[in-house]
């Protein structure tokens, strides 16, 4: 119990909506007395949690319902989950930013907050009286502050202006100057939000690993929150999931929480594996689609993510009236920049090799190569095309689309447990 250095207990939060304050005098009276008998605040709705799909059944809704969990030391813990999950506002509460509605917080050591861009800075006072005013309130003593001075504004690369106010920073140099403060300043826990991702890759790189060094080399505990899973996964040892105000899983392994995460859809909408012809949507007598989609070596549609060592199909259904030898279909991919990795098409391999197309319905089908994509989101467009003589489907027009999202695979190497540089990760063999 002695390695324990956070132990969140039953913890909820408690926000009113619409308005700023409680009520009226009546109402925090009657609270009051609930409280004091031990009962549920009066003016809540049992069950109701923060689900911003939905509309409000009452003036009260619960950010936070019940949370439990404990950190040890020298731990990295990543919370991750979806916008409105309710990760800012568990890093206030352990930050005593703000106080829980009920439970009880327990921390050993200093803490060190990076919630939002300027956390802790005064914006009238320099980067120099800032990094002072937060080392004293952190307990330092002035010379360790000076021991640790050169190392912050180096760090955050704003020599030049040292003792300019904050005020002038950009958002960009405010994050710089704000880690760097929490990092240097020797706190015992580190609390990071997804400030970060407001800095340049640059300082987002140095920031983690920063934040490694601190939990590895120095022992220190670090709470991280962010929307970058493979930051996540390159980060952190263990992860919680939160949604909708309650712990959803949890586990010892980040990647398994990352993969439960991304398989929820992560985002607020699941994007497509399947799109089916409405009607008589490009009715063509050469070529009109019926159905494209992702499967599996069965044809089953796919559950989204897939490895990159997983077999995986592009099957696209349709029907012809009208045999013409120049038909050409084909998919483009791109991936989540929008930047086009390769298109192929039916007619790519030896003529002699190409599968007849029949007057009726056909079914047509390529399979993905192993181990080629890198992690990530890729959308796969259908086009068709009378050779060299008229679009079809048109390319960047008519958005034809099913997604595809890839995650984990990458090789059996246990250096490579996240996405990768570059468009394409192939595992090449080397002799």
């Amino acid at each position: 119990m002695s390695d324990i250095v956070i132990k969140v207990e039953n913890i909820s939060k408690l926000y009113r909506l619409g308005q700023v304050g409680t009520g009226t005098l009546g109402q925090d009276l009657n609270r009051w007395w609930a409280k004091v008998r031990g009962k549920e605040d009066p003016y809540t709705k049992i069950g109701q949690v923060n689900d911003r799909t939905k509309h409000a059944e009452s003036d009260y809704v619960w950010a936070l319902k019940d949370i439990n969990f404990e950190v040890t030391h020298g731990e990295v813990l990543g919370i991750i989950g979806r916008n409105g999950a309710g990760k800012s506002t568990l890093l206030k509460l352990i930050s005593r930013i703000t106080a829980p509605t009920t439970g009880e917080i327990k921390a050993k050591g200093r803490i060190a907050s990076l919630l939002e861009v300027g956390t802790g800075m005064h914006q009238e006072m320099t980067a120099r009286e800032n990094i002072y005013l937060n080392g004293a309130i952190l307990g330092m003593k002035r010379q360790e502050i000076t021991r640790k001075f050169d190392d912050i504004v180096d760090f955050a690369g704003c020599a030049m202006y040292v003792d300019t106010p904050v005020k002038r920073y950009s958002s960009g140099m405010r994050v710089r100057l704000g880690f760097a403060v929490a990092a240097f300043l020797e706190p015992d826990i580190l609390i990071v939000d997804e400030v970060l991702a407001v800095g340049d890759a640059e300082f987002q790189k140095k920031a983690i690993g920063k934040m490694k060094e601190v939990s590895t080399s120095q022992g220190r505990t670090v709470l991280f929150v962010s929307h970058n899973m493979g930051a996540v996964e390159a980060l952190c040892n263990r992860g919680i999931l939160l949604d909708n105000g309650v712990i959803e899983f949890e586990n010892d392994d980040v990647r398994e929480v990352v993969k439960k995460y991304l398989y929820q859809g992560g985002d607020d909408t699941k994007k497509p594996v399947e799109w089916v012809n409405a009607g008589n949507q490009y009715d063509s007598p050469y070529f009109k689609p019926l159905r494209f989609w992702l499967s599996d070596k069965e044809g089953n549609l796919l559950n989204m993510p897939v490895r990159n060592d997983q077999e995986m199909y592009v099957n696209i259904s349709f029907n012809v009236a009208e045999i013409d030898s120049a038909l050409a279909i084909s998919c483009w991919i791109y991936d989540d920049e929008e930047q086009l990795i390769f298109v192929t098409q039916q007619t790519d391999t030896h003529q002699f090799l190409w599968k007849n197309i029949n007057i009726g319905k056909n079914h047509l089908c390529f399979k993905f190569p192993e181990r080629l994509l890198n992690e990530g989101e890729y959308r796969i467009e259908l086009a068709a095309s009378l050779y060299k003589r008229m679009w079809l489907i048109q390319v960047g027009k008519e958005h034809i689309n099913i997604f595809l999202h890839i995650h984990g695979g990458l090789s059996e190497s246990p250096r490579w447990l996240q996405k990768r540089k570059g468009v394409i990760a192939p595992v090449l063999q080397w002799k």
